[in-house]
């Protein structure tokens, strides 16, 4: 085995762990001194994953966790929890117990895993898993994500629904009591007193 780092030959196993379904062990390279994580299992456990398309491919546990990785980019999330993501979904398909398994499953797993783990990962593998590929869409899977943590959906930001309306209800506010419209009666009432005031005598113009 080679170091991932420096590619040195010289490694030492600092710690070996029995897992189900293989063997974890902890090395360190002794030459730049750098450490990191290998399994062992034993090969064609995991089911055949059927594609979109129809086509099969071997399960590949760097593949799915390069893509959690991605999504995970500069967020501050340790190595150990993405390892142990990528063991739970591993142990998950082991224990469907299927020759084939759709790889829809397999992004269902992820994508929960994520929502669960970092808001941020979740959204950037769900443009490209849920086929985000407008602007509307991913404000609304926003939306719905923050509905969930918060428990409440900010009015000023609805949730837009396929038709590009929103679920918004529009409140017209009555109008205050000092300015409700007079009735016909308060209307003559008003009428009959202009009419009593009398009204002065113009001054003559001088000549």
């Amino acid at each position: 085995m080679l170091c991932p780092y420096c590619g040195s030959t010289e490694l030492k196993v600092l710690d070996t762990t029995d897992i189900k379904n293989g063997i974890r062990r902890r090395r360190e390279c002794q030459r730049c001194h750098e450490r990191f994580t290998t399994y062992e299992r034993p090969m064609g456990m995991t089911p055949v994953l059927i594609k979109a398309n129809g086509n099969r491919e071997e399960f590949d546990r760097e593949k799915l966790k390069r893509g959690i990785w991605n999504a995970c980019a500069k967020r501050p999330i340790p190595a150990a929890v993405v390892d142990r993501l990528v063991e739970d979904i591993e142990r998950h398909l082991f224990a469907v117990g299927r020759p084939e398994i759709s790889s829809r499953v397999v992004g269902d797993l992820v994508i929960t895993g994520l929502k669960a783990l970092d808001p941020i990962a979740y959204i950037r593998y769900a443009i490209v898993y849920m086929g985000l590929d407008n602007l509307l869409s991913v404000r609304a899977e926003i939306d719905k994500l923050l509905a969930e943590q918060q428990g409440y959906t900010d009015p000023n930001h609805p949730i837009p629904k396929q038709d590009g309306s929103s679920d918004v209800t529009t409140v017209v506010a009555e109008p205050k009591p000092s300015q409700k419209t007079p009735d016909a009666s308060q209307r003559r009432r008003v009428a009959a007193r202009t009419a009593s005031i009398p009204f002065s005598k113009s001054r003559k113009t001088r000549r």
